[in-house]
């Protein structure tokens, strides 16, 4: 498979196509969900949850809005915006999340090009106050991706009540004990 560096070539550019993801994507769209959860936190996600997720928020725009990138008609990666008010700044913050991109398009602009789509469309817009996202703490090739973008690291740790880890999320590392 062809790797993207034509993303900096003009000529290219037409082999490839961003776009808001159709209830069609629904599986290539949880298979990726799947493989980020392994690749990034050795977390084996219950199939029938995360595409049940999937559907859901494919079905219902409030939920997100998930965007891909197609080369050749074959979806090679993806990202989830989902939105949080903030009555500090009287605006929506668009968070990303889910992003992936298959392992043979690594490296070759299709998150950057991915992040100023969805950065360009959120500009846009008078009630988006900002772009978010959260990494785990030990993916530090992502890290660099995002500070690359000029993106900057807050104060902010995120912390969790998970109600319904039993049922959607098998973990296959061992539990850190504080």
């Amino acid at each position: 498979m062809p790797t993207l560096a034509f993303l900096r070539c003009p000529a290219m550019l037409s082999a490839m196509k961003i776009r808001k993801a159709r209830l069609a994507d629904a599986a290539v769209i949880a298979d990726f969900n799947t493989r980020l959860a392994w690749e990034t936190e050795q977390l084996k996600l219950d199939a029938h949850t995360i595409r049940a997720g999937v559907r859901a928020a494919l079905r219902d725009p409030a939920k997100g809005t998930y965007f891909v990138m197609e080369h050749e008609g074959e979806v090679i990666g993806q990202l989830l915006i989902t939105y949080e008010w903030s009555d500090w700044r009287n605006g929506n913050f668009w968070w990303i999340q889910s992003v992936y991109v298959s392992a043979e398009h690594r490296k070759s602009g299709v998150f950057r090009a991915l992040f100023a789509h969805v950065q360009k469309l959120a500009q846009r817009r008078r009630d988006v106050c900002g772009l978010r996202l959260y990494v785990e703490k030990e993916n530090h090739r992502a890290q660099k991706t995002y500070e690359r973008l000029s993106m900057t690291k807050t104060h902010y740790e995120v912390y969790e009540t998970d109600l319904r880890r039993k049922s959607a999320v098998r973990s296959t590392r061992r539990s850190r004990v504080a």
